[in-house]
């Protein structure tokens, strides 16, 4: 267990070096990849987010430590290939039509993909019909809106309707983000959860799939 801890603390100090060798370590010890990912890479970035949440450390901070947590994911990815079983869940997240803004999707992205989440990103300024289409081809659990201008805020109500109106609103959650989100907007265009920053974020996909 000493190693997975260190693990977790290496994701903290966003030291890449040591993650790569402490993961490498852990599989030669016998320790399966998903306590690896949960008890190691997961864990440590679990507390950066509660560090990011009380102001404790900024978005630099949580983007090093991210990459860091991705290079043990990436040791470990390879392993879970022939058994698909661990994956949590499935993951569309997108920058609405507009808005170019993308710093905190990827941190979102990367930390969901620490927790074991398939994660597809459809990147920046995405339309709603290429969201309706991404939902169609991929089925994700859940999908994820950002937006950090009020002028493109509004656009996720329209893709919420759009949605709606493609006959999949029963087959995907949605959670939406970014600046000028709120709780209350999120009920006022039928969005299924609200996160103010990326550690939230996790927790309400968490939260969203123990409903399914």
């Amino acid at each position: 267990m000493r190693t997975l801890t260190e693990i977790a603390a290496s994701v903290e100090a966003g030291d890449s070096a040591k993650i790569k060798e402490l993961t490498r370590k852990a599989l030669s010890q016998g320790h399966c990849p998903e306590k690896i990912l949960d008890d190691g890479l997961v864990q440590g970035m679990s507390a950066v987010g509660e560090k990011f949440k009380s102001n404790e450390v900024f978005i630099p901070e949580v983007l090093i430590a991210s990459r860091a947590m991705n290079v043990g994911l990436e040791i470990l990815r390879p392993l879970f290939s022939s058994d698909r079983a661990h994956l949590r869940g499935r993951i569309i997240l997108a920058t609405v039509k507009g808005d170019l803004h993308d710093i905190g999707k990827k941190i979102v992205g990367m930390m969901l993909e620490g927790a074991g989440y398939e994660v597809i990103d459809l990147g920046i300024d995405v339309s709603m019909g290429n969201i309706v289409r991404a939902i169609k081809t991929n089925r994700p659990s859940v999908l994820g809106l950002s937006a950090l201008l009020t002028t493109t805020m509004s656009y996720m109500r329209e893709v919420v309707e759009a949605v709606e109106h493609a006959g999949l609103r029963r087959r995907v959650r949605i959670a939406i983000g970014g600046a000028p989100v709120t709780r209350s907007y999120a009920d006022e265009i039928g969005a299924d959860g609200y996160a103010p920053d990326a550690a939230s974020a996790l927790e309400l996909v968490k939260r969203l799939l123990s409903k399914v």
